[in-house]
C-alpha cells in the first residue's frame, strides 16, 4: 500500500506545473518516435543502399548520399515537437519548436538539393567533351549560385513562418541588391560574359583565335578573364565582357584551310617549259597526304620574272600542319624544276647600252 500510494503521490506531483504523469507520457512519445524514426531511416536507406548497388547508374547512389545527409539532431527535434504536444506548456515554446523543426527540415533539405546539385554538375563536367577543356569554375559558379538561392529562399521561409514579415527585409534586399550591382557592374558583367562564352562555345581552351591586335592560343577561361598564350610568349589577360562584344578569329574551328602562295620563274624560260609548270605544281600538291589543288595559273608578266599563282586546300586548321604542308610542297617544286631545267626568278635588272 505503501509503495501504491508513493506511485499515486508521484503521478500526481508537478514539475514547474506541469504533472508528472503527463512529463512521463511526452518522454515516452519523444522515445518512441525518435526510435521509430532512427529505425525507419536505417531500414529505408540499407534497402535503397542495396538496390543502388544492383544497378549501374551513379543517379541512385547520388539519392541515397543525400538521404544520409539528414542526421540525429532532426529526429531529435521532430520528436520533441511530438512530445510537446502531450503536455501543457506555455505557447511560446509551442510556436519555438515549430519554428526550429522548420528551420532544421528547410536545413536538410537544402542540404540534400546542393548534394544532387553537385552531383549533376560534375556529371555535366565529366560527360561534356568540351566543357573538360573549358575551366569548370564557370559552371562552378553557376552551381554554387544557385546553391545560394537555395539558402536564401529556406532563410525566407523560416522567417517568415517565425511570425516576421519579410515583405520589408525582400525590399531591403533588393534594394542592397541594385546598389551592389551598381557598384560592381564590371565584375558582373565579366562573370555574365563568362557564362555566355561557356554556353555559347564561341572558342574554347586550345583554340587559335585573334581579337583585334592580339592573337594567341586560349589557355584558361576564367570567370572574370580568358588568358591567352601569345605567339611571342607572353601571356595576354582580357576581360570576358570585352571579348563577347569583340569579332574574334577562330582558327580552332577551321576544318580545312584555303593556301595561297605564288613563285616566278625567269623570262629565259622557254614556252614550252613555262606550259609544263602547272602540272608539276599539281604533282607538288598531291604529294602531300590529304592536300587538293584548286587552281595553279600563270597570273602575270612581272617587273622581273613570269609571276604564277596557287591555290590549294589542307584539311587541317593546325598552323605547323600548314607550314609542313607548303615545305613539301616547296621542297617538291624544287626538285621537279631542277630536273625540268626550270629556274626560279629574283629581283633583277639588267642594263643595255647602245652604241
Amino acid at each position: 500500500m505503501i509503495n501504491i500510494s508513493f506511485v499515486d503521490i508521484l503521478l500526481q506531483a508537478s514539475v514547474f506545473g506541469i504533472e508528472f504523469r503527463s512529463l512521463l507520457a511526452a518522454a515516452a512519445v519523444f522515445v518512441v518516435v525518435y526510435a521509430a524514426l532512427w529505425l525507419t531511416s536505417r531500414l529505408f536507406i540499407s534497402r535503397l543502399r542495396k538496390i543502388a548497388e544492383k544497378t549501374h547508374h551513379k543517379i541512385d547512389d547520388a539519392i541515397v548520399d543525400a538521404i544520409m545527409e539528414v542526421k540525429s539532431p532532426a529526429y531529435l527535434l521532430l520528436s520533441l515537437y511530438a512530445a510537446v504536444q502531450f503536455i501543457a506548456v506555455p505557447e511560446f515554446i509551442v510556436d519555438f519548436t515549430r519554428v526550429a523543426v522548420l528551420a532544421v527540415v528547410a536545413f536538410y533539405a537544402v542540404r540534400m538539393l546542393q548534394k544532387l546539385l553537385l552531383f549533376f554538375t560534375n556529371e555535366y563536367i565529366e560527360k561534356q567533351p568540351e566543357a573538360r577543356k573549358r575551366d569548370p569554375s564557370i559552371i562552378m559558379f553557376a552551381s554554387k549560385a544557385a546553391s545560394f538561392l537555395l539558402w536564401l529562399l529556406a532563410f525566407l521561409l523560416v522567417i517568415d513562418n517565425a511570425g516576421y514579415d519579410i515583405s520589408a527585409l525582400v525590399a531591403g534586399l533588393g534594394v542592397a541588391g541594385i546598389a551592389v550591382a551598381l557598384a560592381v557592374q564590371n565584375i558582373l558583367g565579366d562573370m555574365f560574359s563568362s557564362l555566355s562564352i561557356y554556353f555559347d562555345k564561341p572558342f574554347k581552351a586550345g583554340d587559335f583565335i585573334i581579337v583585334g591586335s592580339e592573337m594567341g592560343t586560349v589557355k584558361k577561361i576564367g570567370i572574370k578573364t580568358t588568358r591567352i598564350d601569345a605567339l611571342q610568349g607572353e601571356e595576354i589577360v582580357i576581360s570576358n565582357k570585352e571579348l563577347t562584344e569583340s569579332r574574334i578569329h577562330n582558327f580552332g574551328k577551321m576544318s580545312k584551310r584555303r593556301v595561297q602562295f605564288g613563285f616566278g620563274i625567269l623570262y629565259e624560260t622557254p614556252l614550252q617549259k613555262v606550259k609544263k609548270v602547272n602540272e608539276l605544281v599539281k604533282k607538288s600538291v598531291e604529294k602531300v597526304e590529304g592536300a587538293t589543288l584548286d587552281r595553279a595559273h600563270f597570273k602575270t608578266f612581272g617587273d622581273s620574272s613570269l609571276q604564277f599563282e596557287v591555290v590549294y586546300y589542307v584539311p587541317t586548321g593546325d598552323y605547323n600542319k600548314y607550314m609542313d604542308a607548303q615545305q613539301a610542297i616547296n621542297h617538291s617544286l624544287m626538285e621537279l624544276f631542277r630536273k625540268e631545267g626550270i629556274e626560279f626568278a629574283y629581283p633583277t635588272q639588267k642594263i643595255y647600252l647602245a652604241k
